[in-house]
């Protein structure tokens, strides 16, 4: 397939070998982050999160999303003929358990909802963290039947063909991304996590769930170039490269305690929207019953790639206090310390916060 951005000078094919010596030449890396910042500013202005009561996962789901789009002002004007990729979170799969991935029931009701939008082509990627057996894991977590059924796309992010741009974020040290060539096939990236807690970082949702575009080809397993450059760095250098369009968070049955793997079920019983990803993971806390102002890359976030302060959510669908249910946090993982909320306030504002 031709790519639709041939003359983009951000990004470049490269093979894997001539990989590490791009990423030491790539220059410009101000310019890039400055026009990404520029991209990301008009989102800090009172952005659209929605919340969706979802109490199982046998409900009509995809007339949940398509319901969420429109209250975010997303219609067939603005998906007819663009492509989509949908990044999921497959980080390690267990058979039958609900809590550790997105389940494919989120995944195709997104799929139904762009379609019946007109997208010209859906797709679904994931590079596990955990996992680098892409067959295991679309069989594991029940997609094979169904993406011969309906005729689409698995991307194996771990093994794409690979493209080098400068790092926009340049909040490590890394001077440049490595990313799956898809990235630049596709007109919207959709980050589609799971609810969880994190043991390294507190909280993992749409933000974070961008590690599984990093290709383990280049960034190993569990992506461990990443955690060594520091991972909360890299959740924001990261979605300022590759600037995805869209979260669809999968909250039906989260996972609380030792997350993103070890912890246990949740049921929360929702899907979370938007196109201001900070926002929609501020949400999300907000609803587990975590402080997002106490998550590093969530306060980091705030004010350059877009808002966590209540006071700039614009709340659609069911309200936080409607659904907010406390996650478990452990006292022995450090990342878990003090995330909740000042008592008295389980969904604070967060004004004033400096970038």
């Amino acid at each position: 397939m031709s790519d639709p951005h041939p003359d983009n000078p951000s990004s470049r094919r490269i093979t894997r070998r001539a990989l590490l010596v791009d990423a030491l030449a790539a220059t410009g890396i101000g310019v890039a982050g400055a026009l990404a910042v520029d991209r990301f500013r008009h989102r800090r202005r009172r952005a659209a999160v929605f919340i969706g009561k979802a109490p199982s996962y046998s409900m009509d789901l995809a007339s949940i999303i398509e319901a969420g789009l429109g209250q975010l002002g997303i219609g067939s004007g603005e998906v007819r003929g663009k492509r989509i990729l949908l990044k999921p979170n497959f980080v390690e799969t267990v058979r039958g358990a609900l809590h550790i991935c997105t389940q494919p029931e989120v995944v195709f009701a997104a799929v139904e909802a762009f379609r019946k939008l007109g997208a010209a082509e859906v797709l679904i990627g994931e590079g596990s963290g955990h996992c680098p057996d892409a067959m295991r894991i679309i069989d594991e977590v029940r997609l094979a039947e169904s993406l011969v059924e309906q005729k689409l796309r698995f991307v194996d992010l771990n093994n794409d063909d690979l493209i080098v741009r400068p790092n926009a974020g340049g909040r490590t040290s890394l001077r440049a991304l490595a990313l799956p060539a898809t990235v630049d096939q596709v007109d919207w990236i959709v980050s589609m996590p799971k609810m969880k807690t994190h043991h390294w970082v507190g909280a993992t949702l749409s933000m974070k769930n961008l590690f599984g575009m990093m290709p383990g080809i280049v960034y190993g397993w569990p992506k461990n170039v990443l955690h060594w450059a520091g991972i909360e760095g890299c959740v924001l250098d990261i979605n300022q490269t590759v600037q995805p369009h869209l979260a669809i968070i999968d909250g039906i049955v989260g996972m609380e305690g030792d997350g993103p793997i070890m912890g246990t079920p949740k049921p929360t019983g929702v899907i979370v929207m938007g196109t201001n990803l900070p926002a929609v993971d501020a949400t999300a806390a907000r609803i587990m019953g975590i402080d997002p102002t106490k998550v590093a890359y969530l306060r980091n976030a705030h004010g350059r790639l877009g808002t966590i302060a209540l006071d700039e959510i614009v709340q659609r669908g069911e309200t936080i206090a409607s659904v907010q249910t406390d996650y478990q946090l452990v006292d022995f993982i450090p990342a878990h310390r003090g995330l909740r909320p000042a008592r008295g306030s389980r969904a604070i504002p967060a004004p004033g916060l400096s970038s």
